[in-house]
């Protein structure tokens, strides 16, 4: 029972990237239907999250790393960021902005209380560092993730819309459209338009990361 939830994880997830490489749909991207086969493997194997996350716990303790090696793309696509970084600052900053304050206040229309506010307001940036940014201004790591993922599969789905909707031709606008608006999994999917949309994606979710993490505390006390 100890690596029950460490193995039902890396073959769920490894199960589905094969099955969206085979059957490519943006609706069976791996973020999404591993999510589902795990909770449906859980609840028909009658196990309690506790027992999953007591093993699956050290995919969690990765995330530290994972933060530290954003700094591999940075170097290596510097001349990139240098060459775009205006737009890359202006258009980056203004979206983080936007994500915090949007996400605090819609919560807040729905009468979601204070900690689930500040949970949500850091879900536009990739997992770990929203997870130290949610500790951070009070919120729950655990509930940030959660809302990170949607956040992160809406993206790649609504994604394609706003890329024909907007007439967007440019690879760098493209890249900093997945980036920003669904990290990670955004990222992958730039990817799949081209290299530089991919590059641009993966700059753009590290500058945002690094503009959230100095707006987050900012803007959540201006907005009390």
């Amino acid at each position: 029972m100890m690596l029950v939830g460490l193995a039902s994880t890396l073959i769920c997830y490894a199960a589905c990237k094969a099955l969206y490489r085979r059957v490519h749909v943006v609706f069976l991207n791996p973020m999404i239907t591993s999510l589902v086969a795990l909770i449906l493997f859980l609840h028909f194997a009658h196990l309690s999250y506790h027992v999953y996350d007591a093993s699956a716990k050290w995919l969690t303790s990765f995330l530290g790393p994972a933060t530290v090696a954003f700094a591999v793309p940075l170097h290596r696509h510097f001349p990139v960021l240098k060459a775009h970084w205006p737009e890359f600052l202006a258009s980056l900053a203004l979206g983080s902005a936007t994500g915090i304050a949007g996400s605090v206040l819609l919560a807040r229309v729905f009468g979601l209380n204070r900690a689930v506010v500040t949970s949500i307001a850091p879900r536009s940036v990739t997992t770990p560092i929203a997870m130290d940014i949610s500790q951070a201004i009070g919120g729950i790591p655990t509930l940030t993730a959660v809302f990170v993922i949607l956040t992160g599969i809406t993206g790649v789905m609504v994604g394609p819309w706003l890329l024909r909707l907007l007439r967007l031709q440019s690879p760098v606008a493209r890249g900093a459209l997945f980036g920003m608006g669904s990290h990670g999994i955004g990222t992958a999917r730039a990817f799949e338009y081209g290299a530089m949309e991919g590059t641009c994606s993966s700059l753009a979710m590290i500058v945002a990361a690094f503009l959230t993490l100095a707006l987050a505390p900012v803007l959540m006390r201006a907005l009390g």
